[in-house]
């Protein structure tokens, strides 16, 4: 069998369109490998996207709760008195009403001047404590818990007791004088205004 010009020519054209097919398909290959490049690259980015903007609604989120509930908290500490200035005339009246209801031998206390506790002090409102030293003889240990649990419950101020000593009274024989006695240091807490460190009573 032999090959005439006509032949070869038309061998030609095919290994030349076999020739265009290979490279078209390269080139498309190519492309398509870039498009797919291009496509993980912005489904990468959009999905880092979605995660920051996650992140900033969970914090917005967890800053509103938390505004909802210090605001919460000062509405309660507000509503019981908690909140302004000092109220040591009511303090002591209190004290006075304590110790008649359960009929005490006698409450004497001191209040010292009032300070600023420590901490983020950069809001509007910052607790100060005024310590109170308490004494007062006592028929027993129950005296003192029932003297306690009333000033936390009634009190217009955040009670928080630094220390409590009982101890029995030397030379007392008379049950009904009082056999112990009661030594504590109470802080009485209130919300105030920034910058307002002296004491005031009503």
């Amino acid at each position: 069998m032999s090959f005439g010009s006509r032949d070869l020519a038309g061998l030609r054209a095919t290994l030349l369109a076999v020739a265009l097919m290979l490279v078209s398909g390269g080139l498309a290959i190519l492309s398509s490998r870039d498009r797919i490049v291009t496509a993980r690259a912005a489904f990468s980015a959009a999905r880092a996207e979605r995660n920051e903007i996650d992140g900033k609604l969970r914090r917005m989120r967890g800053e509103e709760h938390e505004i909802r509930w210090k605001a919460t908290l000062f509405k309660r500490l507000e509503e019981r008195g908690v909140v302004g200035e000092e109220r040591r005339l009511e303090w002591a009246e209190l004290l006075e009403d304590i110790r008649d209801q359960y009929r005490l031998i006698e409450v004497r206390y001191e209040f010292a001047p009032p300070r600023a506790l420590g901490g983020d002090q950069a809001g509007r409102f910052g607790p100060h404590a005024s310590a109170m030293r308490l004494r007062a003889p006592l028929l027993h240990e129950e005296d003192l818990i029932r003297l306690l649990d009333e000033l936390r419950r009634r009190a217009r101020a955040l009670i928080r007791v630094r220390y409590c000593d009982v101890t029995r009274r030397k030379g007392v024989d008379d049950a009904l004088q009082g056999s112990l006695r009661a030594d504590c240091l109470i802080d009485w807490i209130t919300l105030r205004e920034a910058g307002k460190d002296k004491g005031g009573a009503e």
